[in-house]
């Protein structure tokens, strides 16, 4: 089974970024065969950012989507992951 590779674009100065990380964390802890994560700091890799167009954080890309600007529920992040597997 090939793993959902979840991006998730955040910077020191937002908000709501921490709360982002811990659904994502969360999710990836309980299914820890079934996605890859990847943190990505805007202000250290602004042109990954320019790459899908990210205009605000907290956003999740899942495999090179933009599928959440802001923190999901864990169940929405659940369900976007299963859509893919």
């Amino acid at each position: 089974m090939s793993k959902v590779k979840i991006e998730l674009f955040t910077s020191p100065m937002c908000p709501h970024c921490p709360a982002a990380k811990r659904v994502v964390e969360e999710v990836a802890n309980e299914m820890p065969d079934a996605v890859e994560v990847e943190y990505i700091n805007v202000m250290e890799n602004p042109q990954k950012a320019m790459e899908y167009g990210i205009m605000a954080v907290p956003t999740i890309v899942i495999n090179g989507e933009v599928e959440f600007i802001g923190a999901p529920t864990k169940e929405a992040l659940v369900e976007a992951i299963k859509k893919r597997l």
